[in-house]
């Protein structure tokens, strides 16, 4: 049972809250001993199981304090490949005093709801860089998806992969050429020509790259955020996305 594992850690973490510095020697004791403290220990939880559940909250807190600072390492790490990649597309403010990172899916149901939040935050802010890390690993049609996105890039520039992209959230038909060379003629791109690119070396390496980068944050699910030196794992809606920046920015 999920409660199991965290209950037992939380009754040696209540232990090893209650004991006195000069802690007893379990070692020197003999078996009657023990299990008289045994039965103590036992007692005084059944008489207050409310500090089974204040334990786990200290436990949960420590961890998520511990989990806090190792993405930080992370992505200190990882910063070159998150923030200064050439092959990445940046909108929002390039010039902003906030990088904002998202690995995406484009069939991602919440990759789609977090777009709206994204486009909403820039909007509003107005002081974030913002960075798209295509992430494919929905199956195939994310894939193809994605490699038409990034051959738009290589091929056409900046504003048409914006286009591409914000047409690809919305899209609600097969991720196939098909659909492609439709979204790329109501833009008016040029669709034999990205569709030429979309399995070439140049658009693989973004592919393999992004993945290998996510694999080196530990980033198992999209949307994943990284936002200035924080790690910010799946759905955000848009006031808490501010609170952080607004955070980041006062320290």
């Amino acid at each position: 049972m999920p409660m199991i594992r965290p209950l037992l850690s939380a009754a040696g973490l209540c232990l090893s809250l209650s004991l006195p510095v000069q802690a007893l020697d379990l070692e020197s004791m003999s078996e009657g001993d023990r299990a008289l403290l045994r039965n103590e220990i036992r007692a005084y939880i059944l008489d207050n199981p409310e500090i089974i559940m204040e334990a786990v909250a200290v436990l949960e807190q420590r961890q998520s304090q511990e989990q806090s600072q190792a993405d930080i390492d992370l992505v200190k790490v990882n910063a070159e490949a998150l923030f200064n990649d050439p092959a990445s597309w940046v909108g929002g403010n390039p010039e902003g005093d906030i990088t904002l990172v998202e690995f995406m899916d484009y069939r991602c149901s919440y990759c789609r709801r977090a777009h709206d939040e994204v486009t909403g935050l820039l909007e509003k802010d107005g002081n974030i860089r913002f960075i798209v890390k295509e992430f494919p690993i929905l199956g195939d049609e994310s894939v193809l998806a994605s490699r038409f996105a990034i051959a738009t890039l290589q091929v056409a520039g900046d504003d048409a992969y914006k286009s591409v992209h914000d047409a690809l959230m919305t899209y609600s038909g097969a991720m196939n050429e098909t659909g492609f060379s439709r979204i790329a003629d109501t833009l008016g791109l040029d669709a034999n020509k990205i569709i030429s690119e979309m399995n070439g070396d140049a658009v693989d390496k973004v592919i393999a790259d992004n993945h290998a980068l996510g694999q080196r944050l530990a980033i198992s699910g999209t949307p994943s955020f990284v936002m200035g030196d924080q790690m910010l794992r799946g759905y955000l809606p848009q006031d808490a996305m501010q609170e952080i920046a607004n955070e980041i920015r006062a320290n």
